[in-house]
């Protein structure tokens, strides 16, 4: 029997446990390198979608929020009888809008009227908008300024805007009603309610003649000018 040297049983029974050594440290090295990355990601927000946050949105304030535009609050903050409180009114208001001045302070009977013809006119898809209804004398007397410096002279903005002595509108018993489909009904339809149109000039300008039902609106002014109402 020959014996195999002892050197030779050395090497053999050393490389296994060298190699399991090897082993255990690079499976550590990596365990290592591994916990660093993951706990670098988990700090950084760009590493993945699921952990940044939420870009900032870009969206606007609903209108709700945002409070009314400056040009209508302007219009509200006028004194002295001016904007809204005056008479003055934004775009979009309809004869059922009682939160206005401007159509809340009409007179009764012609408010009435009107909300019947609107009521009845929304049968042919017509909606009645007021452009202008009840006006304080200051802003009466705002438009009638402005109507001089438009028309160059008194005499020529006499023929679109009363003084506020003279206006059936500072009264309550006018009302200039938006857009010419609904004008054009009321020209057909307006006197059975007692609503008739009083100037040639201002087919928008109506007002309450209660007999109108039963004996038709009366003859038309040219304008202003030519009506008595207006020589006082």
């Amino acid at each position: 029997m020959t014996r195999r040297p002892r050197s030779a049983r050395t090497t053999v029974r050393r490389t296994p446990a060298l190699l399991v050594v090897g082993l255990m440290v690079a499976t550590a090295v990596i365990s290592a390198v591994i916990t660093t990355a993951l706990g670098r990601s988990s700090q950084d927000p760009s590493a993945s979608p699921s952990t940044a946050p939420p870009p900032p949105s870009s969206a606007a304030p609903s209108p709700s929020s945002a409070g009314p535009s400056p040009s209508k609050a302007a219009r509200r903050e006028q004194p002295g009888g001016l904007g809204e409180a005056g008479g003055a009114l934004p775009d979009g208001v309809t004869v059922f809008d009682d939160g206005y001045p401007a159509v809340a302070r009409l007179d009764a009977d012609l408010l009435r009227a009107l909300r019947a013809a609107a009521t009845d006119a929304t049968a042919d898809g017509v909606r009645f908008y007021v452009n202008s209804g009840w006006r304080s004398p200051e802003y009466q007397d705002q438009l009638l300024r402005e109507a001089v410096d438009k028309y160059g002279s008194e005499a020529e903005a006499a023929r679109w805007v009363a003084t506020p002595e003279t206006s059936p509108h500072v009264a309550g018993d006018a009302v200039d009603v938006g857009r010419s489909n609904a004008t054009t009904w009321l020209a057909e339809h307006g006197a059975a309610y007692g609503l008739c149109q009083i100037y040639r000039n201002e087919p928008w300008h109506y007002e309450l003649r209660a007999d109108a039902a039963d004996r038709g609106c009366p003859s038309m002014y040219t304008d202003p000018t030519k009506d008595p109402r207006m020589q006082q």
